[in-house]
């Protein structure tokens, strides 16, 4: 997939690096459960790399440098009925939009290419930052709930 400033494609072995350093940054780990250890990284970009029709792990790249921004998914909601989008970026491509240019693009392509009809998404209601990206984007907060003991916003956003 590509958008106007990003080229968003599957997770693969060599995105090893960049996904340990998106993990094990604290900042970004700060509303996702804390950081990981560094021994979880191979199970984690081992999950990553089964994308079947039920998930989809994707690396986020800077579409004129290659850098690496981050990553967005697709997978099974905590609820078990919808599909969860989630995205990670690292720091230093906070606030310039391309989370949003991201997700917007794999919205895209979970309505048009997956048929879903509706796909939700969850963050920590302290996050205003990605509470702000998900309102940008157009989903709806749909209700809060209390999850990892921490209250979670959940938003949605439905096929056109």
């Amino acid at each position: 997939m590509l958008t106007e400033r990003t080229i968003i494609e599957e997770v693969n072995e060599l995105d090893s690096e960049e996904i340990k350093a998106l993990s094990t940054d604290p900042t970004v780990r700060k509303y996702l459960g804390g950081v990981r250890s560094e021994g979880t990284i191979p199970f984690i970009l081992k999950e990553m790399l089964r994308s079947d029709d039920t998930s989809i792990y994707l690396t986020i790249r800077n579409r004129e440098t290659h850098e690496f921004i981050g990553l967005v998914s697709l997978d099974p909601h905590h609820e078990g009925e919808d599909i969860e989008i989630s995205y990670q970026l690292l720091p230093q491509w906070w606030r310039k939009g391309f989370g949003s240019e991201a997700v917007i693009e794999v919205l895209k392509y979970a309505f048009n290419e997956l048929m879903l009809v509706k796909v939700v998404a969850e963050t920590q209601s302290a996050n205003h930052s990605s509470c702000r990206l998900l309102e940008k984007v157009g989903m709806t907060l749909g209700k809060k709930v209390i999850r990892f003991g921490e209250e979670q916003s959940i938003y949605f956003i439905h096929r056109h």
